[in-house]
């Protein structure tokens, strides 16, 4: 294990920027698409001393080019679904111990140990896909759960509704994690009162059913599902950890991830808190890059809490015309 490897997840919010610092360098120097990328910007690397000198990779790159800091076999390809014209992502995982150490320690994080819960994943769509980071998270926590009905749902509604009825009566803190459709499909067979069920909606909406509001939708579920809030996971397959909300779509982020915002007009602005489209550094990405301009709308408060509103229309090539493609 490096000396970068040990100090991830024990960052604190005093040692993220010299931490941010190190990986930017490392990265510089091990990945020849991002040093290319910070030289098309004019960048130089002695002149980085902080969190918004750093540039930040567009994840379209991870579209078009094999983002990999040093050269290696990767243990795991992670994959998204495709966009119109442009394909999936792909996210080469040099060790897929890190994104397991992520996943779990963000878990624990926010929400204990996992070996308290039950967890169950709605999760169809995915399932129906090979190589999803989500699948994998999720089938890690339900085994490390080790709860007798940790498992996968596909469409069997009647079973879960059993199933979430039984672990009620039981008083079992539980998990329903689900991608959006799915929850919406089983929030509108059954009504329920969920005392101890975290339900938790991962996002996936896109061809499967008409779009409705971030509002519209966790106003839906909490009527009929009786639960005080609906959760959120913000995760993507260029990124090794997530973010969580418990309620509003306020989403939290682990000690090695934070989130700042670019402007359009102006996208190598970076600033620490306000509205536009999101920059994300995740440090468990050492090696892909850790630094990465995405394609979300969004607002950051104070406390570095942020909220995600939309997406930039037709920013697949934004930024890529720096790189011959």
């Amino acid at each position: 294990m490096t000396e970068l490897e040990k100090e991830l997840f024990q960052v604190d919010e005093k040692g993220f920027e010299p931490l941010a610092l190190a990986v930017f360098r490392f990265q510089y120097e091990n990945n020849p698409l991002y040093r290319e990328y910070t030289e098309q910007l004019g960048i130089r690397v002695a002149s980085v001393g902080a969190l918004s000198e750093i540039p930040f990779l567009p994840v379209s790159f991870f579209k078009t080019h094999a983002v990999k800091t040093t050269d290696f076999t990767p243990e795991a390809v992670f994959e998204s679904s495709g966009t119109t014209g442009m394909g999936g992502s792909r996210h080469a995982v040099r060790k897929l111990d890190l994104y397991k150490k992520s996943f779990t320690a963000g878990f624990g994080a926010f929400y204990g140990p996992v070996e308290d819960w039950c967890v169950i994943g709605l999760l169809p769509s995915y399932l129906e896909r090979s190589n999803s980071s989500l699948i994998l998270m999720v089938n890690d926590l339900i085994a490390l759960s080790g709860h007798a009905d940790s498992g996968f749902y596909l469409n069997e509604h009647e079973a879960l509704y059993m199933l979430l009825r039984r672990l009620e009566e039981k008083g079992q803190k539980t998990l329903l994690i689900g991608v959006t459709f799915a929850l919406l499909d089983f929030a509108e067979k059954y009504k329920m009162e969920l005392r101890h069920t975290v339900v938790m909606e991962t996002g996936g909406m896109k061809g499967r059913r008409k779009e409705i509001t971030r509002q519209e939708l966790h106003t839906f579920l909490m009527e009929r599902l009786g639960v005080g809030a609906v959760h959120a996971e913000y995760g993507m397959t260029e990124l090794l950890s997530q973010g969580y909300s418990s309620g509003g779509g306020l989403f939290s982020s682990p000690p090695w991830m934070k989130a700042l915002v670019r402007k359009e007009d102006d996208p190598l602005e970076t600033v620490k808190e306000g509205e536009g489209i999101l920059n994300i550094i995740d440090l468990a990405n050492l090696y892909s890059c850790a630094f990465l301009a995405t394609e979300d709308i969004g607002f950051i408060h104070g406390d570095g809490r942020f909220e995600v509103s939309g997406r930039v229309d037709n920013s697949d090539m934004r930024g890529c015309s720096l790189l011959v493609v």
